[in-house]
């Protein structure tokens, strides 16, 4: 399956750039599309639908321009993922570029509303990958991020919203 380019021609297209993982999940959430969306900014409570991670505003204000850094902690092994809030365009999308050492790249959650007040979400990463083939070899491994894990962390998310737990 060929990847999507990101919209607007803000981010690398992924089919011109060796070295890059591509993930996207996708979960329907019963709650509208400010809802879903406004959970999305509570930065810090990413821990609790996201294995593994704690995830904090660096600075600004969560909001565009603002970086954020998540670490993921499996027992010895950390990876830290520094990103920069590039928009906020509410209730439908949320731009982040992965800015760190290991992990570079554009990353979007996009709202949709749906009848009935239900939200389609989706989740689409895109990383350059350190460590050429060797990088792209042990991909699925480096992060939560292969797509059985998005799709787990998004299904926690959409039962946190759904339960009035998150906003």
């Amino acid at each position: 399956m060929t990847p999507a380019p990101p919209p607007n021609g803000s981010a690398p297209d992924p089919l011109q750039t060796s070295g890059t993982g591509e993930v996207t999940a996708t979960v329907i959430v019963n709650a509208p599309a400010e809802k879903v969306f406004a959970a999305f900014l509570m930065w810090d409570r990413q821990g609790e639908w996201i294995p593994l991670t704690t995830v904090r505003v660096v600075s600004g204000d969560g909001g565009e321009g603002s970086l954020i850094e998540a670490v993921t902690q499996a027992g010895p092994a950390q990876i830290k993922d520094e990103m920069r809030v590039e928009k906020v365009d509410p209730p439908y999308e949320l731009r982040v570029m992965h800015c760190g050492k290991i992990l570079n790249g554009p990353g979007v959650l996009r709202c949709t509303p749906m009848a009935g007040g239900r939200t389609q979400v989706v989740w689409h990463e895109w990383f350059q990958l350190p460590g050429g083939k060797a990088g792209k070899a042990v991909w699925p491994l480096l992060w939560p991020g292969s797509k059985v894990g998005f799709r787990s962390a998004l299904r926690r998310f959409a039962k946190l919203v759904e339960a009035g737990s998150l906003p």
